[in-house]
């Protein structure tokens, strides 16, 4: 559309106006290109194109043949044809839970909004919870328990099982391992730590593609100890993003994107000001008010420049631009207290480090900046984690091992090579969603319950716990992490509900738990089991900077709509925009105009990425806005057995990441 003197488009190639554009456009829209390229008759267009989808739904209105269907003999309680029920939950992404009430139509869930009691959710709720809905009603998810394809009885897999387990307990344990996502939930955590306390020789392993491990690398060497750290924006006037995008990832986004909108409304208190230093284009640089395109490799530069201008013993560094770096400290400063220094997850432990002692220096720890212990129920090092697992598998120590969700054959670093150690074990059982690419590779696979055909527990970002209870019983015989690890003990076929209800009775103080525990699943939330914070102080030790890089750095993030490729299978997801790219169903190389003239490459040429003597195509993006001497790639694409909506979708980026690249 235009305006008189002002004329908008969508995309750099628009803007240019190739030729090629316009033969997309005749290609795909024959009869009304002349109408779509001409900006007058444009949206005559699209009134044409969304009456032809009216018209077409009217076909559903035909007679259809003659079916019998049987009625409620008794209705379930307060069930009203056509009037939604609404069910307090959780859904969880790396570990950690976000409050939800999920719309229930007849015990069918339809519909995902947040819980405004949640501190995690405030009533709001993101693209993967929302598309959760559709990976429940997947056809393409695991149906069947099957043993090397084969389809096989419950029982049968629990007779294999407990025969194993009985061998195991006359070593101790010693040849089983298990191997998890990351774990906050109180209900798995009290299971696994029986396990472990009855087989003491048992040994068990988190890994996250997408994890925390340099945050916690770095409150190890700032505090002594794991610490969490979280952020009170809504009290922050001025902000500095370290390569951190606060408001479009991370288990506390949405109650940041809450906090911070809050501030940018002129009032009394005023507005706040966010400074950020980036490696990519990110939903938090969007809103900067000052905003820095940096390689990654050169942020902690950035961020030794702004602690040495604040008075903290570091060499001194000169910033990206000494003029704002100055003005940066200068405006930190004059909101002691009042500001907050936050560090991407990905950065190195150093900017961790340095962000720590910037706002442990400018007053601002116990106001915007709060410490508290760990929510995961045993922080760790995953990448150490894996690698012990691995090398136990290589070297015959492992007998049994159980993989309780995730997919490491996919996502483990190039440089460990988890398939081929796998492939020693005797006795491998996955736990998935989908006959996924870890599934392939093992004995056992266990068709697992989606989070809302499930009981379970979660823990948000600041350790809040919601019972998560499921709306509808599951489509294809799911079991949940919870049943499987009941058969370790006696009786072997617990459910997931006197599992979970049992661990939180246990630990009920008075005689009306069940009062409680009704109260608890109305609504989402159990009070009063946030972690308190904790009065830490920052040591002085900040680790060697690495010696600077040349040449083109490749940087890996997890992708804005399939995450770290769990999502891939689901269509609303791949469907939707990715922000600022607004790109669908692809994953691409972003660079920036600079290094794609030098390269002489545009957006769409097919380029190979190679890195230590590993390859992948990929489509080029040019992105404005892109730091110089960079190429960002996002994970999850190029599955091989996703689906059908997933398998063969973009590239994969996890064939170039090696454990020193995380």
């Amino acid at each position: 559309m235009s305006e008189p003197g002002r004329v908008w488009w969508r995309s750099l190639e628009e803007l240019a106006g190739p030729a090629a554009l316009e033969a997309l456009l005749a290609r795909q829209y024959p009869s009304q290109a002349a109408a779509w390229l001409d900006p007058l008759r444009r949206r005559e267009f699209l009134k044409l194109m969304a009456a032809s989808l009216a018209l077409g739904g009217l076909t559903a209105c035909t007679s259809q043949p003659t079916e019998k269907i049987v009625p409620y003999v008794k209705a379930p309680e307060d069930l009203v044809p056509g009037k939604p029920l609404f069910f307090a939950t959780a859904v969880a992404q790396g570990g950690f839970g976000t409050g939800v009430l999920v719309e229930s139509h007849m015990g069918r869930p339809t519909k995902v909004e947040g819980n405004p009691e949640h501190p995690a959710s405030l009533g709001a709720t993101d693209a993967a919870a929302q598309a959760s809905v559709l990976t429940l009603y997947d056809p393409d998810r695991s149906q069947t328990l099957t043993y090397l394809g084969d389809i096989r009885p419950w029982g049968g897999f629990l007779a294999t099982l407990r025969s194993a387990l009985g061998a195991q307990r006359a070593r101790r344990g010693a040849g089983l391992r298990i191997l998890t996502e990351t774990v906050t939930s109180p209900t798995l955590a009290s299971q696994l730590a029986a396990i472990l306390r009855d087989l003491p020789e048992a040994r068990w392993h988190q890994w996250e593609p997408v994890n925390r491990d340099p945050a916690r690398a770095a409150a190890r060497l700032a505090f002594g100890d794991y610490v969490d750290t979280h952020y009170r924006l809504a009290e922050a006037d001025v902000m500095l993003a370290l390569d951190a995008d606060f408001l479009g990832c991370g288990p506390a986004h949405l109650r940041y994107v809450r906090d911070f909108a809050a501030r940018r409304r002129p009032g009394a208190r005023g507005m706040n000001r966010l400074y950020v230093v980036e490696s990519t284009l990110t939903t938090t640089g969007a809103k900067a008010d000052h905003r820095v395109a940096l390689a990654a490799r050169d942020v902690e530069r950035a961020a030794r420049a702004v602690a040495a201008r604040l008075g903290i013993a570091v060499p001194r560094h000169e910033g990206p631009s000494p003029s704002l770096t100055d003005a940066l400290a200068k405006d930190l400063a004059r909101h002691r207290g009042r500001s907050a220094v936050i560090p991407g997850e990905h950065q190195p432990p150093a900017v961790h480090v340095l962000a720590h002692l910037m706002n442990q220096t400018l007053g601002n720890v116990g106001r915007t900046v709060v410490h508290t212990p760990p929510v995961e129920a045993r922080p760790e090092d995953q990448l150490a984690s894996l690698r012990a697992l691995v090398q136990d598998m290589e070297a015959g120590r492992v007998e049994l091992l159980l993989v309780l969700g995730g997919n490491p054959v996919f996502t483990a670093p190039a440089d460990v090579p988890f398939a081929a150690a796998l492939a020693k074990v005797p006795l491998r059982v996955h736990l998935g969603l989908y006959h996924d690419e870890t599934a392939a590779l093992c004995h056992w696979h266990v068709p697992e319950a989606h989070p809302l055909e499930a009981w379970s527990d979660v823990r948000a970002f600041d350790g809040t716990a919601t019972i998560m209870q499921p709306l509808i019983a599951p489509l294809y015989g799911g079991k949940s992490a919870h049943e499987l690890l009941a058969a370790f003990g006696e009786p072997p076929d617990r459910s997931g509900y006197d599992l979970v209800r049992q661990h939180w009775q246990a630990g009920h103080r008075g005689d009306d738990f069940e009062q409680a525990w009704r109260r608890w699943l109305h609504d989402g939330v159990v009070p009063r089991t946030a972690l308190a914070p904790e009065a830490v102080v920052p040591a002085k030790a900040i680790p060697a900077s690495p010696a600077p890089g040349d040449g083109l750095e490749l940087v890996f993030r997890p992708d804005p709509t399939i995450y770290d490729g769990r999502h891939a299978n689901n269509a609303w997801l791949q469907e939707l925009p990715k922000p600022i790219t607004h790109l669908t169903w692809d994953s691409v190389a972003l660079v920036s105009p600079a290094t794609a003239e030098r390269l002489a490459v545009k957006s769409e040429d097919v380029v190979e990425l190679t890195y230590r003597k590993r390859t992948v195509r990929a489509p080029v993006w040019i992105m404005p806005g892109h730091p110089d001497e960079s190429v960002t790639v996002h994970l999850g694409g190029g599955r091989t057995r996703a689906g059908r909506v997933g398998t063969g979708t973009g590239f994969d980026a996890y064939a170039l990441r090696f454990a020193d690249g995380l």
